[in-house]
């Protein structure tokens, strides 16, 4: 299978937040994948994401979980993560699963 932004999700997906317990695409904490191809046959992919409050003890956390699950791909030569704060992380981001498991309606 083809590196695509749809793989690159579902990777992100074995991310969990370790306050909420819940994977940070369900969070709706990832705003931007970009898959970059390169002449090597391989791609880099850049990934830009939030967090759920600006001080987030869990990011560094969180970041290297990010490089870890999308790099393993091997179609993958480099993974980048920023954190972005515009827009503002909300409760409405999050898929109907992560508001059932926490209960918000």
């Amino acid at each position: 299978m083809s590196l695509s932004e749809d793989l690159v999700r579902e990777e992100l997906k074995k991310v969990v937040d370790p306050e909420l317990f819940i994977n940070i695409v369900d969070l709706g904490l990832v705003y931007v994948i970009d898959v970059l191809p390169r002449e090597d046959g391989k791609s880099d992919v850049k990934i830009e994401m939030t967090m759920t409050s600006p001080m987030c003890p869990a990011a560094p956390q969180l970041i290297n979980g990010c490089k870890h699950a999308v790099g393993q791909l091997p179609e993958v030569n480099e993974v980048a993560v920023k954190i972005v704060m515009d827009p503002p992380w909300n409760p409405d981001r999050m898929t109907e699963d992560a508001r059932d498991q926490l209960g918000i309606f």
